[in-house]
């Protein structure tokens, strides 16, 4: 394990059926997951994926209907039993625990939120939000005093003893996020949460999330279909393809380096010019003159080179001049 990484996992294999290990020799020699069904009556959820993420990282896993990221996220947080392979947390084999520790590292470290809210439709939001801290066995007063500070944290406010049938789309799911914060988690699963909200809704709450990481640095594994909120989100973004990894990376590097096919149509449609920055346009040279930060969109210096044809000096966060950007490096990289 990178002495770096919180979570890790290391060739993780799901496999569903009668035969998993005839099923797996088979995709070990390369067959797909349609000849192996049809052979074994078994089939490859997940084909031999490993992964790490850091402390405090938002990792993104992507892909269509049938890719099998679901199957993944509940195999990493152990919801299912694993083929074969390893979740470490923090040094620590989950997979390896038995039923017991496992219950105590998913009461204290780990918080999942799905796309479909999975609310007590009986208990208001405020016992709602505490549930988790009844788990643990937390008295009232604690568990309700904490559960205040994060309705509070996700903009609820003065809805604490209204029931969830009372509440919008978008108000339920962020019930659902302050559930799963009250325990304090060391990892939090995120399941395609915001898909089913609609987009103005969705918009507000990927906004929270990243409001909310901003300040709590939580280690993140987030489920999703939608490139755009994969790079919205994530420091780095994992593509799945038939229940395994195609390619790992920044957003910029899946969007000008794809090492498939597969990715590259996933990306094709993403403006670059809305991703990329300064920073991977710029080339040598620190002129005098306008400034902009490293960290400033292509798509926000467009307009200032279209009005003054005089390069940028781009600037890191502590303003020491590190390189330049002009019409033509931009051009360049819009037209690759």
């Amino acid at each position: 394990m990178n002495s770096e990484s919180y979570l890790s996992v290391e060739g993780l294999w799901k496999v569903f059926g009668p035969r998993p290990e005839r099923a797996l020799q088979m995709a070990e020699a390369g067959k797909g997951r349609a000849e192996v069904l049809a052979e074994t009556g078994c089939t490859i959820g997940i084909r031999d994926v490993s992964f790490e993420v850091s402390r405090g990282e938002t990792f993104v896993v992507m892909g269509l209907s049938g890719s099998g990221k679901s199957t993944l996220i509940r195999c990493v947080s152990r919801l299912i039993d694993i083929t074969r392979g390893r979740v470490l947390l923090d040094g620590e084999d989950l997979t390896a625990m038995d039923e017991e520790a496992l219950r105590e590292v998913r009461r204290k470290k780990l918080s999942m939120v799905f796309q479909h809210f999975g609310l007590f439709p009986h208990r208001r939001v405020i016992d709602n939000v505490a549930y988790g801290l009844e788990v643990q066995g937390r008295s009232k007063a604690g568990r309700q005093a904490r559960a205040r500070e994060v309705i509070e944290m996700v903009g609820l406010a003065g809805w604490e003893y209204h029931y969830p049938q009372q509440l919008s789309g978008g108000m339920q799911q962020r019930v659902g996020l302050a559930r799963a914060l009250t325990v304090e988690p060391d990892v939090m699963f995120f399941d395609e949460p915001f898909s089913a909200l609609d987009p103005l809704i969705r918009r507000d709450m990927q906004d929270e999330l990243i409001r909310l990481q901003d300040d709590m640095h939580r280690t993140i594994v987030f489920i999703t279909h939608d490139f755009a909120e994969a790079i919205k989100l994530g420091d780095r973004i994992a593509i799945m393809k038939d229940g395994g990894f195609d390619q790992v990376g920044t957003a910029v590097e899946l969007i000008t380096r794809p090492a498939t096919e597969y990715v590259r149509e996933f990306t094709k449609d993403i403006p670059k010019a809305k991703v990329l920055t300064a920073a991977d346009v710029m080339t040598a040279g620190t002129p005098d003159g306008r400034r902009v930060p490293a960290s400033a969109t292509i798509e926000s210096i467009v307009p200032g080179l279209l009005d003054d044809p005089s390069p940028l000096t781009v600037v890191d966060e502590e303003q020491r001049a590190i390189g330049m950007v002009d019409r033509a490096a931009v051009a360049r990289v819009l037209a690759s």
